[in-house]
């Protein structure tokens, strides 16, 4: 699939509403999935991760190299919806180095005694970098409106219509200020379905090796579904902008997912049109030396100026030292 096609199919257009209902959480139930088969379709999906794998951690370098750019990649999704597979696959072939991945969980007193973007702001990646969020600045309009009693304000305002709108705006104005500034923003909702998710809580709860991720507040959040899927859909819209798109995943098959998120990475960061730095003709010169002399087709500094010493020696004579 090209991978403009692909982007333009699972982003959502600014301005637009949003409703879950309508997008797939299980993209191999398309007509274009069934026609290649489950096992063909599994196989292609690894087959286009591990050639986006090879092409990211080219982009990496690139970036790197540039020095004009970076990127920030924010992942959202309910429980279970796969954010940690999803980032541990797609980011597997990138330098560690170049890459930074930061989890927000529960905000510590430091940080709600700040500005809700304020735990972001410090984490951001440097030019050159792929900075990803699992979890970001959109649990402050996704969490704490489902449960408003968890908001941290200075007054007693009541968190109406205007409250959540001048959120929105905050964070669009802050990602059009990064994206100003040289910040490629791509956000992915991992689209799980009710299903689903329960499946992958069945499978942590009877598989002793995965107890470790099962939270009993997960079967508390659970139990807001609606509310959570309402609030996803109202910030999704009102925050899907044109320089920082969201994508909405289907995230049920999770071979789909990582090859549609990587595909989509590698596309955009290639439209970016990343060059390498240029380098002086002194420098040019200097490298051309450099290889001359390491292929041996040019003697080293230091032989030169041993052959001229031998020349000031008269020959059959032992120079006088001291």
């Amino acid at each position: 699939m090209n991978k403009r096609r692909l982007a333009r199919e699972f982003s959502v257009k600014p301005g637009s509403q949003v409703n879950l209902g309508k997008y797939k959480t299980d993209w191999t139930g398309t007509l274009e999935a069934r026609k290649l088969g489950k096992e063909s379709l599994k196989k292609q999906a690894l087959k286009i991760l591990t050639k986006n794998r090879e092409a990211l951690d080219a982009a990496q370098e690139l970036l790197y190299a540039s020095n004009t750019h970076s990127v920030l990649l924010i992942f959202q999704a309910m429980d279970a919806g796969g954010k940690d597979g999803t980032i541990r696959h797609v980011m597997s072939g990138v330098n560690p180095q170049g890459c930074q991945v930061y989890s927000f969980k529960k905000p510590s007193e430091e940080e709600l005694s700040h500005t809700f973007l304020w735990r972001s702001m410090k984490c951001l990646p440097q030019r050159g970098r792929i900075g990803i969020f699992n979890r970001s600045y959109y649990e402050d309009v996704l969490v704490v409106k489902v449960h408003p009693e968890l908001l941290s304000l200075p007054t007693d305002e009541n968190p109406d219509r205007k409250f959540w709108e001048a959120r929105y705006q905050d964070i669009n104005n802050f990602e059009q200020h990064l994206a100003r500034n040289g910040t490629l923003v791509l956000k992915f909702f991992l689209h799980v379905s009710k299903k689903e998710q329960k499946d992958r809580f069945l499978e942590r709860l009877t598989q002793p090796s995965k107890y470790w991720k099962f939270s009993p507040q997960d079967m508390t959040e659970r139990g807001f579904w609606k509310q959570y899927q309402r609030a996803y859909e109202e910030a999704i819209a009102a925050t899907s902008t044109r320089w920082a798109p969201w994508f909405i995943i289907p995230a049920d098959r999770k071979f789909v997912t990582r090859a549609l998120v990587a595909d989509i990475i590698v596309g955009a960061i290639s439209r970016l049109r990343l060059q390498y730095p240029s380098v002086s003709r002194e420098m040019k010169s200097a490298i051309l030396t450099a290889r001359k002399e390491l292929e041996g087709n040019a003697p080293a500094a230091g032989k030169n100026r041993r052959r001229r010493a031998r020349k000031d020696i008269p020959r059959g004579r032992i120079p006088h030292v001291g």
